[in-house]
């Protein structure tokens, strides 16, 4: 067994236009305050990471981890949320979705779709850069506005969509792995990878390709009513990278799973920090640790109720204190006889 790295934090919902995160030495400075020693960077936000320069400079690559390691933390992955997004978009989300563009992208599908293919790319080769094994991305969809069975889905349509979607994503896994870096797909509602059966049906679309893992996020699971647990013992050897991010399900005779449209405070189904959610997250910890997953516990901080910097800090200590060192010894070696081949043949009565 490996200890798990951490804790680490996702910085896209940090990065803003004041100090100290709308730069990168202050960010990362701002974030080992907090107590972290990775963070996880939104390849789109070019107040703290030039995706251009990261995929064609390996100098700049060194100069962006240099001045993260002066300031007490490392680079642990890059995102392509944003782009991974816009490799599949069905139309009905278009004008919702331009927004992750480009401007001279927006309202022309085709040009921003091409444009997301190239991001992750670029991505993945700055990725290597870097010297990264994992990147985090969405698969986008085609079908999820079909999501619910009504009216009656006709025959084949979301067979063709998924087949569309491995179409989609085979080149881009194929230069991942020319660089070594695993996708690692973020499984959530609004993506056509949105559990482990969507993801099983893309996975044996792209010929069960090695590049092709899990981000896994427990919150998204307590949302849909999935046991999330079970969740890392089917999928323990696609598990690549880890989000600590809780959330919790209240239904009433109101509401339930879809929540009524209410807004994220009064939903029955919504997002916390760390901690203040339904996530047993001792358990999480535990099975990660179990199947030696060896990455990173990265806090995304999500919470419809507390302020960020407050979450950030307390994500921080939240993860350290869940990280377990793994044993290098078992814990009843105190009392072992010792013993040999022979010994056993004896106590078996075979001589």
């Amino acid at each position: 067994m490996k200890t798990i790295k951490g804790p680490a934090l996702f910085l896209a919902q940090f990065a803003g236009d004041e100090a100290p995160f709308n730069s990168w030495d202050s960010i990362t400075k701002w974030a080992a305050d907090c107590g972290y020693i990775g963070v996880q960077v939104p390849s789109w936000d070019g107040r703290l990471f030039d995706l251009e320069k990261a995929a064609s400079s390996k100098d700049y690559c060194d100069e962006l981890a240099d001045k993260a390691k002066e300031n007490g933390v490392v680079i642990t992955e890059l995102s392509t949320h944003l782009q991974g997004q816009l490799v599949a978009t069905h139309p009905a989300y278009d004008i919702a979705f331009d927004g992750f563009t480009i401007p001279e992208m927006r309202g022309n599908p085709k040009a921003r779709q091409q444009w997301a293919v190239d991001q992750v790319k670029k991505a993945l080769t700055a990725s290597k850069n870097l010297g990264l094994k994992a990147m985090a991305s969405f698969s986008g969809s085609l079908a999820w506005p079909y999501v619910y069975p009504w009216p009656q889905r006709p025959a084949g349509l979301i067979e063709t969509a998924f087949d569309e979607l491995a179409r989609r994503w085979k080149p881009i896994l194929d230069h991942a792995d020319e660089c070594g870096v695993d996708i690692c797909f973020e499984i959530h509602p609004g993506e056509d990878l949105f559990d482990g059966t969507t993801f099983e049906m893309f996975l044996e679309r792209v010929g069960n390709h090695p590049r092709a893992n899990m981000l896994y996020d427990p919150s998204h699971y307590v949302l849909q009513c999935l046991d999330y647990l079970d969740n890392i013992d089917i999928y323990a050897d696609r598990i690549r990278m880890f989000h600590v991010k809780d959330a919790e399900f209240n239904p009433t005779g109101r509401q339930g799973v879809y929540s009524g449209y209410a807004p994220w405070v009064k939903r029955a189904g919504r997002f916390r920090s760390p901690g203040d959610g339904q996530v047993d997250f001792g358990a999480v910890f535990s099975k990660l640790t179990a199947i030696d997953f060896d990455g990173w516990a990265v806090v995304e901080w999500e919470c419809c109720m507390k302020h960020p910097e407050d979450g950030a800090r307390e994500g921080a200590e939240f993860v350290r204190n869940h990280l377990i060192r793994v044993t290098e010894k078992a814990f009843d070696d105190f009392a072992g006889a010792g013993t040999d081949e022979a010994a056993n043949r004896r106590m078996l009565g075979l001589d």
